[in-house]
């Protein structure tokens, strides 16, 4: 590795920025020897720079108008700051995501300005959509026109590698075809590790319940999904359930102690959770984020721990296949047990084998996760749709057996009430493209023109600012209710193709989606037969990650809500969502 690669971001970013203010000193230096008009050669050459940059951002933009107009096109409408760059309105996007209600700043955005808004801050243009027209182009009509891009590469590189959510073109395409074939058939196993873990989950939580306490669903359930997809991708789990779960602030602090195999899970937890979040905060600050990381890789600590325990795991399986050399048995009988097993037909190459994996472990742990937890926050909110859909998983399934492929099928009103929580919190809020050529849009008013989208700038996508579009989904938009994708409202409302996309859609259409309805049903279903009811236990949860009074009685889910909903590259609940269960032999 080269010198300049183990430069912290932020400097390496400077020696970038700073190319042409360096070589305007050096140039000045030479052919100018002494200050001219009373200025020192370095203040001039600074001058010079922010002079050819501001030139370059006028001409830009003069270029862009002229193209817009030859290609029959307008501008899309721009959210503009006071300040200069707009920096005011980023540091309104930051305080709003660090102590606002998730979303609200681009909803009050898309109310003033339509779904498709420019968010130009620092010069930057940024493109912003939650038309399902525009999301379709993006994703399937013109995707070859839509990349990750370098910026979004470049954000995720330290945590993601080239894995398959942070690659384009032909390595995007090595990465789909290395896990293709294991999730092309529904396998027996993968109902066995969801049964092993879930009932290793509910044990947990029938033992909190006989304490008293209330037990923090989110952690129990990421542990769970943590364990299965570990278990998916290695064949062994990481073991997490081994831990004694949190008590709620005010539990005596003798109750929680933690052996070392629980230690060593929660810590890889962690540092893949705060792996996440430093990459999220890059993509919020957009192009200037190496100026934050001054001093150091953020990610580095931990991704550190995540490699320790990694990359064992894959070195071992690495020597396994070369153990078996030739013969290949093992490999090439169709009888792999797990993912990483698979993914060794493709490639021998650790780095690869690794980015595929954590990248996989975003999509399989997190996103489930967060489902599972919304559905019984809405439980816990909603007893009637808990007895129907009770009803209908004793009616399908029965109190104890273990659902199946074909249950799971029958299940109607159950796949309403995963698809009705995905509506209002999808897993994946917002994703990022960059446009290779300039084209257009068709404008959200049909008497207006086409919009005119650049070359080589951001476009942000927002599933969730779509999913509560009243003209979409109608004036209830923001109520949570199953009966929406069963009775004549999927009719009226639900009338394109790409109006509902928990899973994303097109060429990168999540090849796992089947896996997680699967698992999300598996252990809905289980949880129901063991729980006959659900109740939420605010004051379990600790008091700085609490609804705000203030959220109380304003518009939409803000002013309802009871826990506060947050987001890195996947949703989440801060402080957890502690809830305690009623044993369906006690109900």
């Amino acid at each position: 590795m080269s010198a300049t690669m183990t430069l912290p971001p932020g400097i390496r970013f400077l020696c970038r920025t700073l190319f042409i203010p360096t070589l305007s000193i050096l140039l000045l230096q030479a052919f100018v020897p002494h200050s001219a008009y009373g200025l020192p050669v370095s203040v001039i050459a600074l001058l010079l720079a922010v002079a050819f940059l501001a030139t370059r951002t006028v001409f830009t933009a003069i270029a862009r108008s002229m193209e817009a107009k030859a290609m029959g096109a307008r501008p899309v409408p721009c959210a503009k700051g006071t300040w200069p760059g707009s920096v005011d309105l980023l540091r309104k996007l930051l305080a709003s995501y660090k102590s606002g209600y998730f979303g609200e700043t681009f909803s009050a955005l898309v109310e003033s300005l339509g779904p498709a808004m420019n968010i130009r801050i620092l010069w930057k243009d940024k493109i912003f959509t939650s038309a399902p027209e525009h999301i379709q182009i993006i994703l399937a009509t013109d995707y070859k026109n839509y990349i990750k891009g370098q910026h979004f590469r470049d954000a995720n590189d330290s945590v993601l590698g080239n894995g398959v959510f942070n690659s384009d073109g032909e390595m995007w395409s090595f990465h789909r075809s290395m896990t293709r074939p294991y999730f092309s058939r529904d396998r027996v196993q993968h109902f066995d590790i969801f049964d092993r873990q879930t009932e290793r989950a509910i044990a947990h939580i029938r033992r909190r319940m006989v304490e008293g306490y209330a037990i923090d669903f989110q952690d129990i359930i990421s542990r769970m999904t943590m364990d299965s997809a570990t278990e998916f991708l290695f064949g062994a789990c990481v073991d997490s359930l081994s831990c004694i779960p949190p008590y709620p602030h005010y539990a005596p602090a003798n109750l929680a102690h933690e052996s070392p195999r629980a230690k060593e899970a929660n810590d890889f937890i962690e540092a893949y959770g705060d792996g996440m979040v430093q990459i999220a905060f890059r993509q919020r600050v957009g192009w200037i984020w190496p100026l934050f990381e001054m001093f150091g890789d953020k990610t580095a600590k931990s991704m550190a721990i995540v490699a320790n325990y990694i990359d064992p795991i894959i070195h071992a399986a690495l020597e396994k296949k070369r153990i078996v050399g030739e013969d290949k048995t093992s490999f090439d009988s169709g009888e792999q047990t797990s993912l990483l097993d698979s993914m060794l037909q493709s490639t021998s190459d650790p780095k690869l084998l690794k980015d595929e994996i954590l990248n996989i472990l975003l999509a399989g742990k997190d996103t489930t996760m967060n489902v599972l937890t919304n559905v019984i926050y809405f439980l816990a909110r909603s007893p009637k749709v808990t007895a129907r859909l009770r009803e209908e998983i004793l009616e399908v399934v029965g109190a104890t057996e273990r659902p199946t492929y074909e249950n799971i099928k029958r299940m109607k009103y159950l796949k309403a009430v995963l698809n009705e929580t995905m509506r209002l919190y999808p897993p994946v809020p917002f994703n990022v493209r960059e446009s290779v050529k300039a084209t257009t849009w068709p404008s959200p008013d049909p008497n207006e023109k086409p919009l005119y989208i650049p070359a080589g700038v951001n476009i942000v996508y927002s599933v969730i600012t779509m999913h509560r579009r009243p003209d979409l989904w109608g004036p209830d938009a923001d109520e949570w209710d199953p009966e929406r994708f069963l009775d004549e409202r999927a009719k009226k409302y639900i009338t394109h193709h790409f109006q509902f996309l928990p899973f994303n859609a097109g060429p990168r259409v999540c090849l796992g989606q089947q896996f997680a309805y699967n698992e999300m049903s598996f252990v809905l279903i289980r949880l129901l037969q063991s729980f006959s009811s659900f109740t939420l236990d605010v004051d379990a949860c600790p008091p700085d990650a609490r609804v705000p009074s203030d959220w109380s009685g304003q518009p939409g889910r803000k002013g309802v809500e009871q826990f506060v909903p947050k987001a890195h590259l996947t949703m989440y609940t801060l402080g957890g969502l502690w809830v305690k269960m009623t044993d369906a032999q006690d109900s």
